[in-house]
């Protein structure tokens, strides 16, 4: 039988088994999350209701940072006796850790029945039913991508917001990144499928779109061939040609490559009304040594340079970062620079984090590890500075007006406070009271007057300005959430016609987009 054949699982009469995927890490994963729950629900498996113990519980991991493999160890040891008491539990395991540990789950957890890789996620059906039939662990790590995950099935997470990748895989060398080492080289989707599932998820009512990529902006870098050099402006084509499918009214993207990005770029944002004012540029450091070091190829002039270009495109931007405190070898000089980029580039928000030595990557065999003391103290100084500018920048949006995306489950207080939450264009999150408005749903969409500031987000506790009952919305209250068939079947190279819903949305884009 066909690994990748997840819909060949044989059925039978017996109930449908339930099923749970917990997710953990970035974006991708959550994604390749609602790929495993489409190949589940084909082959026959039923969503577990919350809080029940399911039949089957699948473990999509990250192994980005440390305490990744320790709270996935951690997680299988407490489910051990549950599985024990439980006859015909299954439990499998995928995602980066996965690939990375391969053998090693199993041999640390001999419950595992499935352990499979980043670049077969459709196999699992079947090394599910496999290992039920043999009566043992199913370990099949796949070193390279044999078919773009979207020619499998996806059951979407949210009615009113959906994840498209444009493409898997990095190839730069980042020496504290473990990412090329698990998701392989770069592999390029063909404009025309990406924007064929855009439009399948904007049928089924989403509104809201976000493109992903280890790096979005390196999209075309597989559209090559003898004779043609690859089209560098291959992203902000798409970026157009997604703003022009009806019904779509916001669009998202993350995350680029300061080295690479490019005009054309920001462009295309400040000309497509769906795309957001919102760019996510990771920094990762604001040394110039410490960039070198970690082989990021751009310098702090030049990352400063590309916030300064887009804040004069779109002058209310919100630009958000990534910056990693205490890199080996960083100095106390260098970590100054780090914060004089975060006080010049005055950032929305920054996630944050401190070193974490990875296992095979160049970082964890480098000299002068920092110590744990001095990299909390250095944290706790960076984190201090970026909450003082996100909290000066959020307090003067006092008194303006801002259209929300109302979302589900985005503030944790709401129950206490009677208020609900939506993100606005720039993707701050913004908690409100809908006051007499009972009938706001998620994915429906309003207009609110920001009354108050916090560092993390934003309370509108005035009037309802506006509410448009969205097809999203009504989705949402009928419990019911997308679910997109295969597309596409190839990769690399946009060889043949753009699918027949969104033909139309490509019309004028020329070689990198046209499919």
């Amino acid at each position: 039988m066909d690994s990748n054949g997840g819909n060949a699982v044989a059925q039978t009469d017996a109930p449908a088994r339930s099923y749970e995927v917990r997710t953990f890490g970035c974006q991708m994963n959550v994604h390749d999350s609602e790929r495993l729950s489409g190949l589940l629900e084909d082959a026959g498996y039923v969503k577990a209701k919350p809080d029940a113990t399911p039949d089957l519980l699948v473990f999509n991991t990250c192994a980005v940072r440390e305490n990744a493999d320790n709270k996935l160890y951690g997680t299988l040891g407490h489910l051990a006796p549950v599985k024990l008491g439980r006859p015909g539990m299954q439990i499998a395991v995928g995602g980066c850790l996965a690939q990375k540990d391969r053998d090693t789950v199993v041999r640390k957890a001999p419950w595992v029945d499935v352990v499979f890789g980043t670049h077969n996620i459709g196999s699992l059906p079947v090394l599910l039913e496999r290992a039920r039939h043999n009566e043992e662990a199913q370990v099949e790590i796949l070193e390279s991508l044999k078919a773009f995950p979207s020619t499998l099935p996806a059951k979407r997470e949210s009615a009113y917001a959906g994840w498209v990748s444009i493409s898997v895989g990095c190839n730069n060398t980042c020496t504290f990144c473990i990412v090329p080492a698990l998701r392989g080289k770069e592999v390029d989707r063909r404009p025309g499928d990406v924007l064929a599932e855009v439009g399948a998820l904007v049928e089924q009512g989403v509104l809201e779109v976000t493109l992903l990529g280890q790096n979005v902006n390196s999209y075309g870098v597989n559209f090559v061939d003898a004779d043609q050099p690859r089209d560098r402006g291959a992203f902000a084509q798409l970026l157009r040609a997604a703003g022009r499918i009806d019904g779509l009214e916001r669009i998202r993207f993350t995350s680029p490559h300061p080295a690479e990005f490019t005009d054309d770029v920001i462009e295309a944002m400040a000309e497509t009304p769906a795309v957001c004012p919102q760019l996510h540029m990771p920094l990762q450091s604001g040394s110039d040594r410490v960039l070198k070091a970690m082989r990021r190829s751009y310098r702090k002039e030049r990352f400063l340079g590309i916030i300064d270009k887009v804040r004069a495109a779109m002058p209310h931007a919100s630009i958000t970062t990534d910056i990693i405190v205490g890199f080996p070898g960083e100095t106390e000089e260098d970590f100054l620079e780090t914060l004089d980029v975060v006080r010049r580039a005055r950032f929305t928000s920054a996630y944050t984090f401190q070193y974490s030595k990875r296992p095979g990557t160049p970082a964890a065999e480098l000299p002068d590890q920092l110590p744990k003391a001095v990299v909390q103290e250095r944290y706790e100084r960076l984190i201090a500075l970026q909450d003082a500018i996100s909290l000066e920048l959020n307090e003067a949006l006092i008194g303006t007006e801002v259209e929300l995306l109302v979302a589900d489950g985005a503030g944790k207080k709401n129950a206490a406070t009677a208020r609900m939450s939506g993100r606005a264009r720039d993707g701050r999150l913004v908690h409100f009271r809908p006051g007499d408005n009972a009938g706001i749903r998620p994915g429906d969409v309003i207009t609110v007057d920001i009354t108050a500031a916090a560092p993390h987000h934003l309370i509108a506790d005035g009037v309802v300005k506006s509410h448009r009952r969205t097809a999203a919305g009504d989705a949402h209250e009928r419990g019911v959430t997308p679910k997109t068939a295969p597309i596409g079947v190839g990769l690399g190279l946009p060889s043949i016609g753009a699918p027949a819903p969104v033909a139309a949305a490509v019309d004028g884009c020329s070689t990198g987009c046209s499919a």
